[in-house]
C-alpha cells in the first residue's frame, strides 16, 4: 500500500507540474505577437527593446519571459550572434553565439549619454563648494585656466571635481482642481531664481505659490584637478580645468567625480508599485521643448520615493478634458439663456511609453520609446498596461 501511495503521489506531482506549465505557458503566450518570427539572430546595434518588440506585444515584459525559461543561464544578457527562438514551450529561448561583443542593451547609450554624464538632480546645492574667482580675474574660464574655490576644506592634491551649474528648479504645484501644475525656474549665478524667468503660479490674491520641491537640476560644465591647497593667508583651493566643455564662471558649484555614477545596462520592467496618477507627470522635455516623441529624453516627477528605478517602463497620457456638453448646456427661453451647467469628463488619451534610465529621489529621466502622438509637459504617467 505504501508503495502504491508513493507512486500515486509521484504521478500527482508530475501531473500538477505539467498543469502549472500549461497554465503558465498559456498566460505567457497571450503576450506574443501573432506575426513574431520563428527565430532571430541578434546583430550588433540591436537594442533589447527592439528585439523584444519583434516577439512580444508588450516589450517591457521581456525579463519576465526571459527568466521563465530554465534553459537560459543568464536571465538578462543576450549578445550579437545569439539566435533567439520560441522553441521551448512558447518561451523565449536562445542558442548562444560567439559572445565576442558586448551584450545588447535595452536602449542605445549614445541616445542618453549626455544625460547620464552631464545632468543630475539633487535636493539642494547651496552647501556645495563654489567658484569664487578665476585666473587673472577673467569672467569666464576654459580648459587650462585655474578656478579658485571656497568650501573645499580637506581636498587632496590631484583630486578630481566636476564643475556643475544649477539650471532649473523643479516644483510640483498642487493648487488647481484639474491637475497638479508643474514649475521649472531658471537660476542666476548664485543659484537663486531669476524673477520673470521660468514658470510661476499665483493664487487669487496675487501671492506666488511655492509648491513641493522636487529637486534642483545641475548641469556639468567642466572638470578639473586640485593643484594647490589652502595655505597661509590664501583662503581658496585652486582647481585647474581640463575638460573641453563649457566655460566656467563665478558661482558654479563643485562635486567629486565618481568613477561610475550611473548604470550602463537597463532591463525594461513594470513599476514595483502603483503610481499616484495625479502627481506623476512629465516635467520637461529635452532641449527646452514642450513636447517630444520617440527617442526624446523627458524629465518625470517620479523617483525612488515612488518606487521607480532604472528600467521602469511607464505610459504617458494626455489628461481627458472636462468639457461642456454643448447640447445640454443651455437653451433659449424667450430672450434669455437657461444654463444647466452640464459637463462631461472625457477619457485620458494614450501618447506613448517611456523607460526610465536615471533615477533620483523625486525626479527621474526617461527615454520615450514609442508613441502615437507627442508627449507634452504636464501629461500624466501611468503603469505600462494602463488602458
Amino acid at each position: 500500500m505504501a508503495i502504491i501511495l508513493k507512486r500515486l503521489s509521484h504521478r500527482l506531482k508530475v501531473m500538477g507540474t505539467v498543469a502549472l506549465l500549461t497554465v503558465g505557458t498559456f498566460a505567457v503566450a497571450q503576450e506574443f505577437r501573432g506575426d513574431h518570427p520563428d527565430t532571430y539572430t541578434v546583430k550588433r546595434g540591436d537594442t533589447l527593446w527592439d528585439i523584444a518588440g519583434r516577439f512580444l506585444k508588450r516589450p517591457w515584459l521581456w525579463p519576465e519571459i526571459w527568466q521563465a525559461n530554465p534553459q537560459i543561464a543568464n536571465p538578462h544578457l543576450i549578445y550579437p550572434g545569439d539566435v533567439i527562438s520560441l522553441a521551448y514551450l512558447d518561451r523565449v529561448g536562445v542558442t548562444p553565439g560567439p559572445r565576442t561583443d558586448a551584450p545588447v542593451n535595452a536602449i542605445s547609450l549614445s541616445e542618453i549619454e549626455a544625460y547620464l554624464r552631464d545632468l543630475r538632480v539633487v535636493d539642494t546645492f547651496k552647501e556645495l563648494p563654489y567658484v569664487v574667482g578665476l585666473e587673472e580675474d577673467i569672467t569666464r574660464a576654459v580648459r587650462g585656466h585655474q578656478a579658485y574655490v571656497r568650501g573645499l576644506e580637506g581636498a587632496q592634491l590631484g583630486q578630481r571635481y566636476a564643475v556643475v551649474r544649477p539650471t532649473v528648479r523643479y516644483v510640483r504645484i498642487g493648487q488647481r482642481e484639474c491637475c497638479d501644475m508643474l514649475s521649472r525656474n531658471d537660476n542666476d549665478f548664485r543659484g537663486n531664481r531669476i524673477p520673470g524667468f521660468g514658470t510661476s503660479w499665483s493664487d487669487t490674491a496675487g501671492n506666488e505659490i511655492d509648491g513641493e520641491e522636487l529637486g534642483q537640476e545641475l548641469y556639468r560644465v567642466n572638470a578639473g584637478s586640485v593643484v594647490k591647497l589652502m595655505e597661509g593667508d590664501v583662503e581658496v583651493t585652486t582647481l585647474k580645468l581640463d575638460d573641453p566643455n563649457l566655460e566656467v564662471r563665478v558661482g558654479d558649484r563643485l562635486i567629486p567625480v565618481d568613477a561610475q555614477p550611473y548604470d550602463l545596462q537597463f532591463f525594461p520592467h513594470p513599476p514595483k508599485q502603483a503610481l499616484d496618477e495625479n502627481k506623476a507627470r512629465v516635467l520637461a522635455v529635452a532641449n527646452q521643448l514642450t513636447s517630444g516623441g520617440p527617442r526624446d529624453v523627458v524629465a518625470l516627477s517620479v523617483g525612488a520615493q515612488d518606487g521607480v528605478d532604472n528600467g521602469t517602463v511607464l505610459s504617458i497620457w494626455r489628461q481627458g478634458s472636462n468639457t461642456v456638453d454643448r447640447v445640454e448646456a443651455g437653451y433659449w427661453r424667450g430672450d434669455e439663456t437657461v444654463t444647466k451647467g452640464a459637463r462631461v469628463q472625457l477619457p485620458d488619451e494614450y501618447a506613448g511609453h517611456v523607460m526610465i534610465f536615471r533615477t533620483f529621489d523625486k525626479v527621474s529621466y526617461g527615454l520615450v520609446m514609442e508613441g502615437t502622438k507627442p508627449s507634452r509637459v504636464g501629461y500624466r504617467l501611468k503603469g505600462p498596461d494602463a488602458m
